[in-house]
């Protein structure tokens, strides 16, 4: 097979309605999009990204009319999640939900709950609005894999197993979504994501979650974004001791990399690290964000020893982005 970059949404809608799987823009990262309601064209998900049977998909949503045709909303639960949907959606949100018997289970490993959001991308939005059915549309990475930002990403990712990379340039927040569950009245965060803990209070309490063996939404397991070149956190790059004979780059977040101002800290630079990514010359969280997965494809790509990476501050969405750099870099 051979895999297309193309900009044509058409082409991309006749394909999916041929239940064949395409990968599709979204504000967060590129998706693997299929028909959500078919569970054989979910299958080709499943096999297209090597994803294990046990981890679920988010369902996406042509519209906001969709949402009770594919979940039970609680009684209980009716005015916290139209608020939440009335100012999150379409966004990066994504709810945990009892399904209807309408969604396979296939979709949701078996749970009798469903994780559903509505993108905001407008490519994606007028494909899923023109097919008039939900879409699964999980990152079009193979499974584990740093997730993909741009069309050659999943190129790179996913050349001659899909028939279609729908490009439409740079994802806008480079993290996939928030996914959050409802627990007596408050909010579960089960995966950070670009709504943050301190958006979400707004609406509710936040309560503490305690991951578990057992999956309950996409994105939970301890490995995952994960480069093939060994990646280690560290706090400050400045500490870190030069290696003899070892190719090591560095994901810098404090600044003291980006670009040498000085002689001295150039040859520090120099000694130290054979390649330097900074996250965001401006300390800006949402930059960091967005250069995360294209930063670490980047360096993963330059046959490194060793990557290391700078932590963040784990405020608004440096949490996210901690989450993502502790699963990249679990043994």
């Amino acid at each position: 097979m051979k895999t297309v970059i193309s900009t044509d949404r058409v082409a991309a809608v006749e394909l999916l309605r041929k239940s064949d799987v395409v990968a599709l823009p979204t504000e967060t990262v590129y998706g693997l999009a299929a028909k959500a309601l078919n569970p054989i064209t979910v299958a080709k998900i499943f096999e297209v990204k090597e994803r294990p049977r046990f981890d679920p998909l988010i369902v996406h949503l042509p519209n906001r009319e969709w949402l009770e045709r594919i979940v039970d909303v609680p009684a209980s639960d009716q005015q916290l999640i139209g608020k939440m949907v009335d100012k999150l959606w379409p966004g990066p949100f994504t709810i945990i939900l009892p399904k209807r018997d309408i969604v396979p289970d296939i979709v949701t490993a078996g749970l009798d709950t469903v994780a559903v959001r509505l993108c905001a991308h407008p490519v994606f939005a007028e494909i899923v609005g023109e097919l008039d059915e939900p879409l699964a549309a999980p990152s079009a990475n193979r499974f584990g894999r740093v997730s993909p930002t741009t069309a050659q990403h999943v190129l790179d990712e996913l050349d001659g197993r899909i028939p279609l990379i729908v490009d439409a340039g740079p994802t806008e927040h480079g993290i996939e979504s928030t996914i959050v569950a409802l627990r007596d009245g408050r909010i579960a965060v089960l995966r950070s994501g670009p709504i943050t803990h301190e958006q979400l209070s707004q609406f509710a309490d936040i309560v503490s979650v305690t991951l578990t063996q057992r999956i309950s939404a996409p994105g939970q397991l301890p490995s995952h974004y994960m480069p093939t070149t060994p990646l280690r956190l560290i706090d400050n790059a400045e500490a870190f001791p030069p290696q003899k004979k070892q190719r090591v780059g560095l994901l810098a977040w404090s600044g003291a990399f980006p670009r040498p101002t000085s002689p001295q800290l150039e040859t520090r630079c120099s000694e130290a690290f054979a390649a330097v990514r900074n996250l965001s010359d401006r300390g800006d969280l949402r930059e960091a964000a967005s250069n995360l997965f294209r930063y670490l494809r980047e360096l993963d790509a330059l046959g490194l020893d060793l990557i290391i990476a700078e932590r963040v501050p784990s405020r608004g969405l440096g949490a996210a982005i901690m989450d993502r750099l502790e699963r990249a870099s679990h043994q």
